[in-house]
């Protein structure tokens, strides 16, 4: 039997619930980093690899990859799903969907969720990776992208 609860409450019990997020590159591989608002109510000021958020009912990871991408950065491309795990780092055990998607560099955020913005190369993002605060799912979720690229012909 299939429960429905607000996210809030999932992440309060600790119960499973379905999360998509999307790396996002540029056609010249750079890849968008962002930091979260001061204002949000889950790691609020630190930055992210991914773009993403709760995925609804009679939703698909895809259906909510893409509206994350509007929602957030203000991007309407479709991502690709490259494939979900059950993710045990943040507040609350969730699975996580991981997409990528090919997005145009100019983005237009919006500020309620996103203090700033920027592109990098992947040597620059492993060394932010190591300097600035990450949340949990962006460490996660991109150690697991890296891995299933490079396996990938």
């Amino acid at each position: 039997m299939e429960v429905v609860v607000s996210r809030r409450q999932a992440i309060r019990e600790s119960w499973l619930h379905r999360v998509a997020v999307t790396v996002c590159r540029d056609e010249h591989g750079l890849i968008l980093v962002h930091r979260r608002s001061e204002q949000l109510s889950r790691f609020p000021g630190l930055y992210e690899v991914v773009v993403g958020g709760a995925v609804n009912v009679n939703e698909s990871y895809e259906q909510a990859a893409a509206r994350e991408l509007v929602e957030e950065p203000g991007i309407r491309v479709l991502p690709r799903l490259l494939f979900t795990f059950l993710n045990r780092s943040g507040l609350s055990p969730h699975w996580l969907g991981v997409h990528k998607a090919l997005v145009p560099e100019a983005v237009v955020p919006d500020p309620d969720e996103v203090a700033w913005h920027g592109w990098l190369t992947e040597p620059e993002l492993r060394s932010a990776l190591l300097e600035w605060r990450f949340t949990p799912d962006s460490h996660e979720a991109f150690s697991r992208y890296l891995a299933v690229r490079a396996a990938q012909p």
